[in-house]
Parts: C-alpha cells; sequence; structure tokens
C-alpha cells in the first residue's frame, strides 16, 4: 500500500524521555514510508512566525522599481527577487513570484571554486521601506538552522545512528536558504499565463527542508508511491518537512526523497504565500554516504515487499554519484537550469551545455514517444480494433 494522508509529529515528545522513543519509532516510519511530514511543537516563537509572515507579504506589496533593485540577475550568488514567471521547474514556467535569502557571508576570493558565487551577501530591501524585514529574517533563519541541525540529529537516532552522523556533511559556518513565495490566483495572470503549475512537480536536492504555509490556501501535494497526488493543506502551527535527494541518497535511498508539487490558486482565492527553509550541506561534499544499520535496510526492504507496487514517480532521482566532484558543482548547475537569466549574465558556459542537454533530452524523449506511436499503431492492426490512428488512440 501507498500513503494517502500525511503524519503529523509533535516535536515536543522527543524533548522527553519517556516520550522519545514513541516520536523516533513515528520518525522512523515516516522516513521509510513517505518522506513527507508536519511537525508541531517547533520550538519556533509563535510571534516570530506572525512576524515573518507579515513582512513575507509585505514585500511583495513593495513598489516595482523596490523590488528590481534586489532582483536575482543582478549578482551570482541566485540570492534576490525573482519576479514573475522567471524560474523554471520540470521545463515550464513556474507562475510565483519570490525572493531568495540565506545565512549571510561575504563574497568569495577570486582563487575559490566557481560554485563559491553560491555563498555570498544577501541582497535586502530597502530598510526605509521594510525597516525591520532584515532583522526579522536573520532571526529567523538562525531559529530555523539550529531547528534543522536538531532534526538532522533525531533522524540520525530514528536510523540508530549516532546523533553526530551527518555533521561531517556540514560546514562550521554552513549555508541554509529561505525563500519568500507569492503564488497569485489564476485572475491576475494574463489568458497565456494560467497554468496550474504555481511549481512544478520536483523533489527538494538536501537533507530536509521546512515549509511555513503563510496563509489558508491549498495547493501543496505529495505524490505517493502510487503515482496520486496528496493534499498537503495548512494546518496552524506546524511545519511541513521534505526530505531531500541528499538525505535518500547519503542514507543508501533508506529515507525516501518525495516528489511534490504547488497549484496555482483558483480564480477570486487570492494569492498563496509559502516561506520555505532549505537545510544547505556543504558545497565542498564529495558523494558519501553513511553506515545506516543493517536492521533498519531490512525494514526498508520489508516495507517495499508488503507495498507491492513499483515506485511511480514524476521525478527522476538525480543526485548520483560519479557525475558530479562536488555538490557544488551539482548545485550551481541547477540553479542555472532553474533561473537561466541569471545564467545569461553570470555563467553563459554553463547555460549552454545545460540547453544542449535539455534539448538532447527533448530528442530522445520525441524518439520514444514515435517508437510508442509506432507500437500502438502496430498493435492496434494486429487486434484488428478499428480506423482509429495510432494519435488518436494516445489523444483518447
Amino acid at each position: 500500500m501507498s500513503f494517502n494522508s500525511i503524519p503529523i509529529l509533535d516535536l515536543s515528545l522527543a524533548r522527553n524521555s519517556d516520550t522519545k522513543a514513541s516520536f523516533l519509532k513515528s520518525l522512523r516510519s515516516a522516513l521509510l514510508e513517505i518522506g513527507f511530514l508536519y511537525i508541531t511543537n517547533t520550538g519556533i516563537d509563535d510571534e516570530l512566525i506572525e512576524q515573518v509572515t507579515a513582512q513575507g507579504k509585505a514585500f511583495f506589496d513593495l513598489p516595482e522599481n523596490k523590488k528590481l533593485e534586489v532582483q536575482m540577475k543582478n549578482a551570482a550568488s541566485f540570492l534576490g527577487y525573482n519576479k514573475l514567471g522567471n524560474e523554471i521547474t520540470a521545463l515550464k514556467t513556474d507562475w510565483r513570484e519570490q525572493i531568495d535569502l540565506s545565512t549571510p557571508h561575504p563574497l568569495p576570493k577570486p582563487s575559490d571554486p566557481l560554485y563559491y558565487n553560491l555563498l555570498s551577501p544577501n541582497q535586502w530591501p530597502d530598510p526605509d521601506y521594510l525597516p525591520t524585514f532584515r532583522p526579522i529574517f536573520e532571526s529567523y533563519i538562525r531559529q530555523m538552522s539550529t531547528l534543522s541541525i536538531t532534526f538532522t540529529s533525531l533522524i540520525a537516532e530514528a536510523l540508530r545512528l549516532p546523533l553526530t552522523a551527518f555533521d561531517r556533511f556540514f560546514d562550521s559556518d554552513q549555508q541554509h536558504k529561505l525563500k519568500i513565495i507569492k503564488y497569485p490566483d489564476l485572475s491576475s495572470l494574463s489568458t497565456d499565463q494560467q497554468s496550474q503549475q504555481g511549481v512544478g512537480p520536483h523533489k527538494d536536492s538536501m537533507l530536509t527542508s521546512y515549509l511555513l504555509q503563510a496563509s489558508h490556501h491549498r495547493g501543496l501535494q505529495a505524490q505517493n508511491l502510487s503515482g496520486d497526488w496528496i493534499d498537503c493543506p495548512p494546518i496552524p502551527g506546524t511545519l511541513v518537512v521534505a526530505i531531500g535527494q541528499g538525505l535518500e541518497a547519503l542514507t543508501h535511498g533508506v529515507c525516501a526523497s518525495t516528489t511534490h508539487r504547488v497549484l496555482s490558486p483558483a480564480a477570486g482565492e487570492g494569492p498563496r504565500f509559502s516561506i520555505p527553509f532549505f537545510q544547505g550541506v556543504s558545497y565542498d561534499a564529495t558523494f558519501e554516504t553513511v553506515d545506516v544499520p543493517v536492521e533498519i535496510i531490512k525494514m526498508r526492504d520489508e516495507i517495499q515487499r508488503k507495498r507491492g507496487v513499483e515506485r511511480m514517480d514524476d521525478v527522476e532521482f538525480t543526485f548520483r554519484k560519479g557525475r558530479w566532484g562536488h555538490l557544488g558543482e551539482a548545485t550551481l548547475t541547477n540553479r542555472v537550469k532553474s533561473h537561466p537569466d541569471v545564467g545569461e549574465r553570470w555563467y553563459p558556459d554553463i547555460l549552454t551545455k545545460v540547453r544542449k542537454e535539455q534539448e538532447s533530452a527533448r530528442g530522445e524523449e520525441g524518439g520514444r514517444d514515435e517508437r510508442a506511436g509506432e507500437t500502438a499503431h502496430e498493435e492496434q492492426g494486429m487486434d484488428n480494433v478499428g480506423p482509429l490512428s495510432a494519435t488518436e488512440v494516445i489523444t483518447v
């Protein structure tokens, strides 16, 4: 059986010695079977959550010229503001506008690897317009950084690993990232923009991410192993945790990385707001793994045996050893793929390579579709079904 709902875990149970074992058991089940969960009692100040939500929404009310002052393509770091329709997922446009922030870092030295450009100062909106925006989000990023490291140690415990099992993958000044996102409803988009793709099907790339759903709108969905989309509605006082491809790779596939997407709000519902926090991993990391205990591997295998269905997934697993020397190289290329306007200005060679690979992939996909059509036509003729063409059969 595949999951049809998202579990809710109370993080306060992990802080109590009498209930911690039960919490770790529930966490282990969520990791091995789902890869997507809610957490409550996170320890993040309620007042700070309210301030983050209010300031995040206020950013999008700034005059257009003030938002463009911190536009992402102004810098090589992929930090800053993206206009509506300026990001691509699964080769399609995402209908959202957003600003990307991270833990603070100085500009890299000329001798540093190219991917160190990702470690740079933030572009902050004008304090004359939003005087408390920067201190509020710096505080939130600090608290979320602590939460993410604590939760990763709980994941290690749930897998019967040492608390510090993942520490070697973090820098001493580890970068974590955050997005503030506005998804306009369909009535505010022009006719040619009216796609339901707020953000397309994808897996998060690092270890864990933590989503604050900052408005009442539905739209977030996780894909179960049968290929069905399961709603993850906003629940007050929670964060949604998604397991990333990095954690799946490091744990030999024990921790499931789950495909998810966001649908644009329906016409008349108003914009949806969300604030995801992404736990980082050292860009210098190589593609190593941790030694997951044999009994945990057996648990995973038994779950897969009982499930009895092949995994259906709209997103290919891309965190693979062999293609890249360091995680930073893969991350930089993926950023260029998602933000071609930044690539054109700062990384034209990488963008050219990405576009060639995408064109080649489209050609291969077209060839597969053509061969599938020929096969359908041949099977139809053999079965004497009737006069429909292969194209018509596929369309139906």
